[in-house]
């Protein structure tokens, strides 16, 4: 086993440890989600500032409008969590089944996409291909019999089609801060988590996967 491996096996324990007491300890959830929101726009803001190095106005005009929206953006997330997790505890569960598919989706994409390999999905992230795409649908999917009594929908082709288009929004937003990266010339948002890179690389799927499962679950 190489070291880098021993490094990622070590990180996601921990990380597994820390979601389970925030889901148990409300406390613990509003810290780390400050926390995690916190160290999630640094490394946005520091993607960008690599981004856009000149200095022309329209630049600094769009730097500026990306930084914004996407501190407005992340507080949004901290506080319909918060907000749902202390007020409504039946609107809290969209939001964990959401977090679950954006978690199963990458799992699923990495398991599936090593094991077949096969034809790359896009140029803006070469390590993706098709059977890992597919893969993330399909470990999604698997979270539906576990969550079925606690979501109040009785038409499982419905719930199944949210699903996969929670699970395609996790997939599109992995990919856009692929881009990011990208374009940055950069491999990681930061070296903060051995053998993850950047906390903005693990959560970059969650982030867009939250708020398209909470309207989905709620109001359709």
């Amino acid at each position: 086993m190489s070291a880098e491996l021993k490094k990622r096996i070590i990180t996601s324990f921990l990380l597994v440890s820390l979601l389970i007491l925030m889901f148990f300890y409300t406390y613990i959830l509003i810290v780390s989600l400050i926390i995690v929101g916190v160290i999630s726009w640094i490394e946005f803001y520091s993607l960008t500032s690599k981004i856009f190095l000149k200095k022309n106005r329209i630049q600094k005009i769009l730097k500026f409008l990306l930084k914004a929206i996407s501190l407005i953006y992340i507080t949004s997330l901290i506080y319909l969590i918060v907000v749902t997790q202390s007020k409504n505890p039946e609107l809290y569960i969209f939001i964990v089944f959401s977090i679950s598919i954006a978690i199963m989706s990458d799992v699923g994409g990495l398991i599936i996409g090593n094991i077949f390999k096969g034809k790359k999905l896009s140029k803006i992230s070469p390590k993706k291909t098709i059977s890992g795409s597919l893969g993330s649908f399909i470990f999604s999917l698997l979270l539906i019999p576990i969550f079925l009594n606690h979501l109040a929908y009785s038409n499982i082709i419905f719930l199944l089609i949210i699903t996969l288009l929670i699970s395609l929004s996790s997939q599109l937003g992995d990919l856009f801060i692929s881009f990011l990266k990208r374009k940055a010339s950069v491999k990681n948002t930061s070296d903060l988590l051995p053998g993850h890179g950047g906390v903005l690389d693990r959560i970059d799927g969650i982030i867009f996967a939250i708020p398209i499962g909470f309207l989905l679950l709620n109001y359709l």
